[in-house]
């Protein structure tokens, strides 16, 4: 054999070698994270900032108070419904109470008055009626005599009307009219009460404060997450696993978890596998597997919650 042919020799025999390496690689680990829930609390209205309460990392009840907004334009609004629900209140007793006693009293006075117009105007109409009888006026007079009788009649008949309703009292019509404006009045005034105790944020939830997007004195927008964090207690592992690989995990298995960072090993449990449809929600650092394989997430509970609460969140994991 000569020297070409032992150098070819000893080639193919090097790539026989180096390919039964490369087949006989192991597996890389399959590397996670660490995930929390997240939750972020958002102005009701836009306002400027005057006070922040809470600090990042701080974790917040339900029911504190995390900043204070400063909110003129509601004020303004806050005087303008008070206002209103006073006049429309006013009008509804008025309707219900109906004329005074000096209203009264006036109405008489002018009823005894047109009741004396018409006496008179009635003498002098009969008075008016004779003469005319014998030809002692002209039809022009007489006429005017009874325009004169006529025009008293209908100003009693007037007054005696005006202050029949009076005594009545205000028709039913209005008395609900008045019930209506002053039931709307109140209700822009309780809409206004809400929107001026918008101007506090509070906790809905228990939470541990991630980041403060705002400082004091900035303008803080309507649905502006002005405060990010994590929900106590929903500290889970999260892992992209290839189709080809799935089938060695199922649900409500335990799993054992290393923590590069700490140096720890920890447990956990399957809690659900599902498919992801994008590639950018892949979470392992290297995935290894065929671009027509199907990728699906583990989510795995961790068994000790206490020690879950002290990890990092999106700290790397190895399953």
């Amino acid at each position: 054999m000569n020297t070409k042919s032992i150098f070819a020799y000893a080639g193919i025999i090097g790539l026989s070698l180096a390919g039964m390496a490369c087949s006989d690689k192991p597996a890389r680990p399959l590397e996670g994270k660490v995930k929390r829930e997240t939750l972020a609390f958002s102005p009701k209205v836009t306002g400027r900032i005057i006070k922040i309460y809470a600090q990042e990392g701080d974790l917040v009840q339900r029911g504190d108070t995390l900043a204070m907004l400063d909110v003129p334009e509601v004020n303004a609004k806050l005087a303008q419904a008070k206002g209103a629900v006073k006049a429309t209140g006013a009008q509804r007793t008025l309707s219900r109470n109906g004329p005074t006693e000096n209203q009264i009293r006036q109405l008489r006075a002018k009823q005894a008055g047109t009741q004396e117009q018409f006496n008179y105007a009635k003498k002098s109409f009969v008075r008016a009626k004779a003469m005319f009888a014998d030809s002692m006026i002209t039809p022009q007079a007489y006429d005017e005599m009874v325009a004169k009788h006529q025009g008293a009649r209908a100003q009693l008949e007037a007054v005696n009307a005006e202050l029949g309703e009076a005594l009545k009292g205000v028709r039913m019509e209005t008395q609900t009219a008045a019930q209506g404006q002053a039931d709307q009045a109140l209700g822009v005034l309780q809409e206004v009460e809400v929107a001026y105790s918008e101007r506090y944020i509070i906790a809905s939830n228990d939470m541990q404060v991630e980041t403060i997007s705002l400082r004091e004195g900035e303008l803080a927008t309507a649905g502006y997450p002005l405060f990010s964090g994590y929900l106590p207690g929903t500290t889970y592992f999260r892992f992209t696993i290839p189709e080809s690989r799935i089938s060695a995990y199922k649900k409500g298995e335990q799993i054992t978890i290393r923590i590069p960072y700490t140096k720890m090993e920890t447990t956990g449990r399957i809690q659900n596998i599902k498919q992801l449809n994008r590639y950018a929600d892949v979470t392992t650092a290297y995935p290894d597997y065929q671009i027509e394989d199907a990728v699906y997430e583990l989510k795995i509970v961790p068994g000790d919650t206490k020690q879950a609460e002290s990890l990092l969140a999106n700290a790397t994991v190895v399953l």
